[in-house]
């Protein structure tokens, strides 16, 4: 019976940790959906108001309405849970429910903004889009199933003693190795490609998912009673947090300028999804514990996760963008379309200046705007290249 008592108190003590363990992944699971469902709802109630307004000359307006101002408070609780769920559930579970966001959106803007579409053409357009939340939602269970179930409580001197382990040192080594490169490409030889752009982000992105869950996990300890916040490295961590989302929100604007919103969401969560996974296997171990089945189940629904999005966004409508162009060459006094020229692009509010055309079909260009403030030439000037006859001679 002596021996029997202190036997049982670690098997409660096991079960106990595995326990908890489990319910806190439970917790950060549901913190994440719920966060990236009230983000996509407050997503479609701002976008809800600019449509409703969208024929108002002042473009604050919305900024009056209270549609908005829902909207952004439902995006600021969103938020805040998606960063509360980090100090509960591993990376590897939290970065992929992002892909319950987008299958949040695509329900809503078929139910709620009441996109139309004809009837022969429904089966068509949202076919792939409800094939893809299958996989979405199957690809989710499966990774939440099966994902890593490893959880320690980051303390100050955790985070430090991963942080100068060699497989971080290394990590972080190439991190930023690619970074400068794909910067100088970038920024010197002018390779703005969307893969660029978004590896870009997603390198920022695994650094802002680590900082993020080293700084809340410290702050739900001291909320719990273990103060963290004095220590230099909680610091260190949130300036790295804030500065790595202020640089991931400006390429991400780079990005929307120069492609398309669908796509641009589809490449950034599958990069950001596997960059983040990776950090959080390198940086806190989330898979030392995990076996070979677990971890390929796992894969397995983040691949179909990649899949069922990439459908999603594939179904969206796209922006046309208006080709023709005119450049600075002139032919008889008229520009030349589709020269090889310094090119001046049209205005993308409708109104298109310049001499662009609504088509290129064998329609002459307009002329160019004159400007009425310029004196007008003499022909009798002593200066010979602007008489009559130089102009006949060009």
């Amino acid at each position: 019976m002596i021996y029997k008592l202190p036997l049982r108190a670690k098997m409660l003590a096991i079960r106990r940790a595995d326990g908890g363990s489990y319910t806190d992944n439970l917790i950060g699971t549901l913190l994440a959906i719920f966060g990236n469902v009230l983000v996509s709802i407050s997503l479609s109630v701002q976008k809800y108001s600019h449509v409703t307004l969208g024929d108002t000359k002042d473009q604050r307006a919305f900024y009056r309405t209270k549609t908005w101002w829902c909207g952004f408070v439902l995006a600021c609780i969103g938020e805040g849970a998606n960063f509360v769920s980090y100090a509960f559930a591993p990376l590897a579970l939290v970065a992929p429910l992002n892909a319950v966001s987008i299958v949040t959106s695509a329900i809503l803007g078929l139910i709620f903004l009441r996109e139309k579409s004809k009837p022969k053409e429904f089966a068509k357009q949202y076919g792939l889009a409800f094939l893809g939340c299958i996989l979405t939602i199957g690809g989710t269970y499966l990774f939440v199933a099966f994902g890593p179930n490893s959880h320690e409580k980051l303390k100050a001197e955790n985070i430090v003693k991963h942080l100068v382990g060699w497989p971080v040192l290394l990590y972080l080594l190439l991190e930023i190795i690619t970074f400068c490169l794909l910067l100088y490409f970038y920024k010197q030889r002018s390779a703005n490609y969307l893969v660029v752009i978004l590896m870009l982000v997603a390198l920022l992105g695994s650094a802002t998912v680590i900082t993020v869950k080293a700084v809340s996990g410290m702050l739900v300890l001291t909320i719990e009673g273990n103060m963290q916040l004095d220590y230099p490295i909680f610091s260190a961590m949130f300036v790295c947090m804030v500065a790595s989302v202020i640089f991931q929100a400006r390429f991400l604007s780079q990005a929307c300028k120069l492609y398309d919103s669908s796509l641009i969401a589809c490449l950034n969560y599958i990069l950001s999804t596997i960059f983040a996974v990776v950090a959080g296997a390198v940086f806190y171990l989330e898979f030392k514990k995990e076996d070979v089945l677990h971890i390929c189940l796992y894969l397995l629904g983040s691949a179909f996760c990649f899949l069922g999005v990439f459908l999603i966004t594939k179904t969206r409508k796209r922006i046309q963008a208006f080709e023709p162009y005119v450049t600075m060459d002139m032919s008889n006094g008229v520009p030349i379309i589709h020269d090889k020229g310094t090119v001046i692009q049209p205005d993308s509010n409708g109104a298109f200046s310049y001499g662009a055309l609504v088509n290129n079909d064998g329609v002459a260009p307009a002329p160019l705007p004159v400007n009425l403030d310029q004196p007008s030439v003499d022909s009798t000037s002593s200066d010979a290249s602007w008489g009559p006859h130089a102009l006949k001679q060009d």
